[in-house]
């Protein structure tokens, strides 16, 4: 069965570490734990109530148990993987929006399609430094020329 854990709000990702430290050196039954990022302040578990119940006794972060079961079809769409297509070209201005260089901004120099990356120069350097990330990672914030005429 599946049960959703109440917990502190942003403090899911912790609870999780504690879970899993706890299930490894317990030997607890827990089959599968899921955090979707769109729900904040839950955790659903898969496993018996009486086994969850026992493993987050204490736990930091933990407010309790939800005790209905929760249906596979109702949490499905959490465990399917959207992938968005952004359209970059070489030359687009972006802005860094995950990962160490966050709020940074520069200019695609190269786009690899196959490991879905783009290789950044960053504007605000007093030396031209490039940076390969995840496409996923990056917002357009000026179009190239080239696809404007077009």
């Amino acid at each position: 069965m599946i049960y959703a854990l109440r917990t502190t709000s942003g403090r899911e990702d912790i609870v999780i570490d504690l879970l899993i430290t706890k299930i490894k050196s317990s030997g607890a039954d827990i089959k599968t734990l899921l955090h979707p990022a769109e729900i904040k302040g839950y955790i659903f578990v898969e496993g018996s109530l009486g086994i969850i119940q026992k493993t987050i006794q204490g736990m930091m972060h933990v407010r309790g148990v939800i005790e209905t079961p929760i249906k596979l079809d109702e949490i499905q769409h959490f465990l399917e993987h959207k992938k968005v297509v952004i359209k970059t070209t070489e030359g687009d201005v972006v802005e860094i929006v995950g990962g160490p260089f966050k709020g940074e901004k520069g200019k695609i120099t190269r786009i690899d399609k196959v490991k879905d990356e783009v290789t950044i120069e960053l504007l605000d350097a007093t030396i031209p430094i490039p940076v390969t990330i995840a496409a996923e990672l990056v917002k357009v914030l000026k179009k190239t020329d080239k696809e404007e005429k077009e």
